[in-house]
């Protein structure tokens, strides 16, 4: 566990050097990338990320101009986010959150050896209390 908290950091500390961005942020760009024009609780279900962190990750990007936050016509309760063109543009340029090295190597494994690593790490994940959700 901790050479993978250890793996995990120090890629962190790489993307955050190429691209300016937290690993937190680039997965909600991601997010709201894959999603379109979305609400704060859907990127917390894509992202694996509670309401409260997606609140302040968004509030960072639109800082930095990178996503667009607007009450919706429908119900002014409800906030929609959207990528800007400067958000796009990061995302485009920013590095993949897995290195090169481990998606060759992950992509060497037979296929069903990568299920099974992908199963053990959903049930890792839920022994320590993350909510549930497929890495699959």
């Amino acid at each position: 566990m901790r050479r993978i908290a250890q793996s995990i950091d120090v890629r962190s500390r790489e993307i955050a050097r190429q691209s300016g961005l937290t690993l937190p942020q680039l997965i909600v760009l991601q997010s709201v990338h894959s999603l379109g024009e979305v609400t704060t609780q859907a990127i917390s279900r894509d992202a694996a990320m509670s309401a409260p962190t997606v609140v302040g990750v968004l509030e960072k990007l639109e800082a930095k101009g990178m996503v667009e936050r607007y009450r919706s016509t429908r119900d002014r309760r409800v906030v929609h986010s959207r990528l800007t063109d400067l958000g796009r543009a990061a995302l485009y340029n920013s590095p993949d959150l897995l290195s090169g090295k481990f998606i060759t190597a992950f992509s060497h494994l037979p296929s069903t050896r990568r299920v099974e690593i992908a199963q053990a790490l959903d049930a890792l994940a839920d022994m320590m209390g993350h909510p549930s959700g497929s890495l699959l």
